[in-house]
């Protein structure tokens, strides 16, 4: 029985007594109240014991030993012995009185401390501009607009630290400990050095442009002057295909492998692997016509940046479009030279005239093998996969390639067969329901096999069949205007001069035709 004074503990209890007592006689207890009062503390006393042996049931043994119930006080250790109902009223009232009396607070709980800081990576503060002035009277609009110039301005300071960052862990450690060569470091890592003064330049010249109101006024001519130098990252996205690829090869080697994995660990990465902070100037590139858009959205009429945000929107909008360029060529290039043929048939020359791929990546055949399908600009090309010592991670053709232009596409609706007898169809007995399958036939040429490929799901089949369609059809552009350009360079001359004359000069037509 919970009670929550002392005094008040004691005058309940005797007025309980008194109010049950006989006139003229000894005060004596009813049996009733009694009884309840018996009741409550022993449910009382057996919630303890439920909850303790929960506790304790908490930690696991294999022992088998006799539960003992733990308690505050002794009264909980003592084994209960049948005791007369007044009696158990007092030690009932002595225990709630030890309870209060004895109760201390708890000391305060450890703080746990943490045994791995990577597991916790640090967070950049996403601080608005709005955050760092403490009043001001602009309008929507131009918050909005101060808003997107400091998100640009953030965004240089931010990949400014990142690339620093990779320079000072990532690289100068490798180098110094020669877990890579100096000349392995440079593939990998590019020009990378020489985009952190560029982007301070700009930081600089955001920064000078602020007010002591801390807004930007106009960011058009600013941009404007600055955008050229962006076409430094014509040489550094070109070389990310082979470093890329020469990066995981590197991470095979156990040395490599265990100092990438360390840094990734640890906080400053922020869970990051060094792939992920080489391929950031990529992903601020693209960024910056978004952010142009957003500033122009926000900009009005009257503003002086009106006139200049467009130019500088189509200037930057032109330099990403060349690096993409460049940057296609070049893994067009690095794929094309991995390629090995198991016989001169499969040389097409549609692959060597090929100057960009539409996409790559890992499909299945119809019997469940994995392949590595290129689609190039001009053929369609399966291979598998290897690796060579020399030239590290390789592709042998597998198989004939197939031109664009000659390709027939075919969609196949899940749950019908991927292609002809098969192994995987013998064992299921037809009742494997394909999905995801597509085909590719050549039209005219008997000698190229219908290739039934399978998809990991809906989607990447979508974006196959898309990027097919857009191959047929630009390689099938390409073959009639190369026929007839040909055709216009083998005409007859006396045709060509006859396509020249006009239709009213009868004077004309009979001297050409007389020579």
């Amino acid at each position: 029985m919970e009670v929550e004074e002392t005094g008040e503990t004691r005058t309940s209890c005797t007025a309980m007594l008194e109010t049950h007592s006989i006139p003229g006689k000894k005060r004596k207890q009813d049996p009733d109240p009694v009884v309840r009062i018996v009741e409550d503390e022993e449910e009382d006393e057996e919630g303890e014991m439920m909850s303790d042996q929960m506790g304790d049931s908490e930690e696991p043994s294999n022992k088998r030993v006799k539960p003992v119930v733990k308690s505050n006080s002794l009264t909980g250790v003592l084994t209960p012995v049948k005791t007369p109902a007044l009696k158990r009223i007092g030690q009932s009232i002595s225990r709630s009185i030890s309870f209060r009396t004895e109760a201390r607070p708890l000391p305060p709980a450890p703080l746990r401390s943490r045994s791995k800081a990577s597991s916790y990576p640090r967070r950049r503060n996403s601080q608005c501009w709005s955050d760092t002035v403490e009043s001001h009277d602009l309008t929507a609009k131009e918050i909005k607009r101060q808003e997107v110039i400091y998100e640009l301005t953030q965004g240089e300071r931010q990949l400014i630290d990142d690339l620093s960052l990779v320079k000072k862990v990532y690289y100068e450690p490798m180098l110094t400990l020669d877990i890579m060569t100096k000349s392995e470091l440079g593939q990998i890592f590019g020009t990378l050095d020489s985009l952190i003064p560029l982007h301070q330049d700009l930081l600089g010249r955001l920064d000078r442009l602020r007010g002591s109101g801390k807004t930007i006024g106009q960011v058009g001519p600013t941009l404007m002057n600055w955008f050229p130098c962006l076409e430094a990252y014509v040489i550094y996205c070109r070389n990310q295909v082979g470093a890329k690829a020469l990066l995981d090869q590197k991470k095979q080697e156990k040395k490599v492998e265990r100092f990438l994995r360390l840094c990734q660990e640890s906080s400053f990465s922020r869970k990051l692997d060094l792939w992920n902070f080489l391929d950031l100037p990529r992903s601020r590139l693209v960024k910056y016509p978004l952010l142009l858009k957003e500033i122009q959205k926000c900009t009005p009429p009257e503003h002086p940046d009106e006139d200049t945000l467009p130019d500088a929107l189509e200037l930057v909008q032109s330099i990403v479009a060349e690096v993409n360029k460049n940057t296609g060529e070049a893994e067009c290039q690095f794929y094309r030279q991995g390629l090995v043929y198991l016989e001169d048939g499969q040389r097409l020359q549609e692959i060597q005239l090929s100057r960009y791929l539409y996409c790559h990546g890992e499909l299945k055949n119809n019997k469940g093998q994995r392949l590595h399908v290129f689609l190039f600009e001009l053929a369609l090309v399966l291979t598998r996969p290897g690796e060579d010592r020399e030239r590290g991670q390789v592709f042998h053709v597998y198989r004939q390639p197939l031109p664009n232009a000659l390709i027939n596409l075919e969609e196949i609706p899940d749950g019908e067969p991927g292609g002809g007898g098969t192994f995987r169809g013998a064992f299921t007995g037809g009742n494997d329901k394909v999905k995801n399958f597509f085909r590719a036939s050549s039209r005219g040429r008997s000698k190229f096999h219908p290739y039934s490929l399978q998809a990991n799901d809906s989607f990447s089949r979508q974006q196959w069949i898309t990027c097919l369609r857009q191959a047929i059809v630009q390689s099938r552009d390409r073959s009639a205007q190369t026929s007839q350009s040909q055709l216009s360079l083998h005409a007859d001359p006396a045709l060509y001069h006859i396509a020249q004359l006009s239709l009213n000069s009868d004077t004309e037509m009979a001297d050409h035709t007389c020579r």
